[in-house]
């Protein structure tokens, strides 16, 4: 199967149903609206695939050629013309040559089982131990070639820790993904990718396509020294779209049969491939495109993506996911960035735009949870997007404040020595963060829509915040709190811990600070 050339990718037309090749995204006859891949993380990866594809071969000179193409779709032979420059590199099994994400010569390896390209599948150590408690081994025998192609990219783009030698991505181990995405129903998938393929002046161009941009069309660079690294300086910035840092080798599909994962079924079925240690170690100040960062404000490290994280992607996220988090020093991904300062503008009147973000949590090997959630964005003016960061830093960093006494109080109220007291509090992070995620959107809201002259937050939004974070924490302490059986209960120690949570709630600064801007008269 070839990737540019055969029709593979499962998607939902307007008339229904189909599997495209990829030059037929920009078909104006019965659009297709959107990718329906057989699991979340083969969406996100089949769209950062097509966004990879057109930042490849169909990157517009500047922001004028790229607002042509989102005002009217490319001619489908023009797009198709652009992608037949690279179709030699898409092959999925290719035994006499280079083959896609696949190691370029890899005569030996040790053999695995297909479901070993999922990112989730028990590893070979849990297996032998016989821990597969809850993802259990066996139930991926056998795939197509379209769910095959997808899970080989959506393994090398997101790769975790595989253990020593197994390098992880080129972002690091289960980076997020920020998309700009366009809220309307029917927005073509044309505009959902277009909007987040970056100018050339952005990302140059490549003037050949060989191994510096997509490195399985040449020897891999091989790691097995730790001074054997890539860094962007080595290869063309492109590869960022086509990191391959595990070296793998499909081996020849068997006869036809059913897909395991989508239950298709297909002329020929992968169930092995072959792997080996010290690929590509990608290391460096890598800065994806596709992913928000946080960065050394030292400048003495290299900037770490933005990964899943236990508790999941909420508010307390957002201001780096959109735009930038000072206290953190987290920025949003360059496509986000295009947007705030650029796209916004242009399109945002005809189009409700939302940020897309998903990724893995991992724990080293270990896939703990897939977080897919959509942030609201604003098309702001510099002035506009200055006090948005500001104010919304202030609310944010308030929450932080509350939701660590509210912790702390709980504690006191379960435990007679809360300091010797081990186990898991992150329950209740989740809670607070949970409960005043809506109150939080509808005051940004509010912020985001004031002129950028505005100096000062109206004293009312500070008010508001304060109203809801007294709410909200003294409603999860009394659930928390008084909800048990009435004998596992110390009611004196909870009064007490009660009393001192409220104490520290008015004595703790940063919500003097929000009492004193909710109580201001607002500068004219």
């Amino acid at each position: 199967m070839n990737l540019i050339t055969d029709q593979w990718i499962p998607v939902m037309r307007q008339n229904g149903p189909d599997t495209i090749a990829p030059w037929q995204i920009a078909e104006a006859e019965n659009p297709v609206l959107e990718i329906r891949a057989p699991r979340p993380d083969f969406q996100g990866a089949l769209y950062q695939f097509l966004i990879g594809l057109l930042q490849t071969c169909f990157a517009p000179e500047d922001e004028d050629e790229w607002l042509e193409y989102w005002e009217k779709l490319p001619n489908s032979d023009e797009l198709n013309a652009a992608f037949e420059k690279v179709k030699e590199a898409f092959e999925l099994f290719n035994p006499e040559g280079p083959a896609f994400m696949q190691d370029y010569s890899l005569p030996d390896g040790e053999n695995k089982m297909i479901a070993a390209l999922l990112i989730e599948a028990p590893g070979g150590k849990t297996i032998k131990d016989n821990l597969d408690h809850f993802i259990k081994r066996g139930q991926i025998c056998g795939l197509c070639p379209s769910c095959t192609a997808i899970a080989l990219f959506t393994l090398q783009i997101n790769a975790p820790s595989g253990g020593a030698g197994h390098r992880v991505g080129l972002r690091g181990g289960g980076p997020l993904t920020t998309l700009i995405m366009s809220e309307k129903a029917e927005d073509a998938l044309w505009k959902k990718l277009w909007v987040n393929v970056l100018t050339q002046e952005e990302i140059p161009v490549a003037k050949n396509f060989n191994s510096s941009v997509m490195p399985w069309l040449g020897e891999t660079r091989l790691s097995a020294k730790k001074a054997d690294i890539t860094t962007p300086r080595d290869v063309h910035a492109l590869q960022m779209y086509w990191g391959m840092p595990r070296r793998i080798r499909l081996e020849r599909g068997e006869s036809s049969g059913v897909c395991d994962l989508c239950g298709e079924q297909s002329e020929a079925i992968f169930k092995n491939f072959r792997t080996k240690k010290h690929g590509t170690n990608y290391d460096g100040p890598w800065v994806h495109p596709l992913t928000p960062y946080r960065f050394d404000k030292e400048k003495k490290n290299n900037p770490l993506s933005l990964k899943g994280q236990k508790g999941g992607l909420g508010y307390r996220h957002w201001l780096g996911l959109a735009l930038q988090d000072d206290e953190l020093g987290e920025k949003a991904a360059t496509v986000v960035r295009v947007f705030n300062e650029e796209r916004g503008h242009q399109i945002v009147a005809n189009c409700a735009a939302a940020i897309w973000c998903f990724g893995y949590d991992m724990d080293n090997m270990k896939a703990r949870c897939w977080y897919d959630t959509h942030f609201p964005i604003f098309a702001l003016d510099q002035r506009q997007k200055e006090n948005v960061i500001d104010w919304a830093s202030e609310l944010v960093k308030t929450a932080r404040e509350v939701v660590k006494l509210l912790r702390g109080g709980i504690k006191s109220a379960w435990f007679r020595r809360p300091e010797d007291a081990k186990g898991d509090m992150s329950g209740i992070d989740y809670q607070f963060w949970e409960e005043t995620e809506a109150d939080f959107y509808r005051i940004l809201d509010q912020l985001a829509n004031l002129p950028g002259e505005t100096r000062m937050a109206p004293s009312e939004i500070y008010e508001t915040w304060l109203q809801v974070l007294k709410k909200i924490m003294g409603q999860i302490f009394e659930t928390n709190c008084f909800e048990s059986e009435p004998e596992d209960l110390d009611i004196k120690r909870i009064v007490l811990a009660k009393q001192t949570l409220w104490k520290q709630f008015f004595g703790n600064k940063a919500i003097k600070n929000l009492i004193a801007k909710s109580i201001h008269e607002e500068a004219a």
